[in-house]
């Protein structure tokens, strides 16, 4: 019988941060988030199961697209950094997700985009100023010769 007391680990709230490889003053730290902090969705299949007559015939994707959702602060400066870039150019390059558990790898997301921002409330009893960027995620690069 396999042991059930497999040690759970932890999570850090304060190391899950975001880097832009285009654009350092875009970059995200803890210090800058509300409580939702960073989510990241993947959207799509990263192996699309064909059929056939008797079974299923594997055809990997080269990439899934991704939508983060970023809830800034929107009580600190930093939150019109952000404004202003979209004001600006929305394409925010290349970035790098770290997570809130030192055990899981850090994300490489490419081709971002700031694609939304939620509403909010001006009424003092919110102070999230959440962004939305969308691009892709590479998986399954074994697919590529060489």
């Amino acid at each position: 019988m396999a042991n059930p007391n497999v040690p759970q680990g932890n999570l850090n709230k304060l190391i899950a941060s975001m880097n832009f490889a285009s654009n350092a003053a875009l970059n995200i730290t803890p210090s800058y988030l509300g409580r939702g902090g960073i989510r990241i969705t993947f959207t799509g299949k990263i192996v699309e199961n064909l059929p056939s007559m008797t079974g299923v015939v594997p055809s990997p994707e080269p990439y899934v697209p991704f939508t983060a959702t970023i809830e800034l602060l929107k009580s600190q400066a930093f939150s019109d950094v952000w404004k202003q870039t979209y004001e600006q150019d929305a394409y925010v390059g290349d970035t790098t997700v770290w997570p809130d558990a030192t055990t899981l790898s850090p994300f490489q997301l490419q081709n971002a985009s700031i694609t939304g921002v939620r509403d909010m409330p001006f009424n003092g009893s919110d102070a999230t100023f959440a962004v939305t960027i969308e691009g892709s995620y590479a998986v399954n690069q074994g697919l590529y010769p060489g």
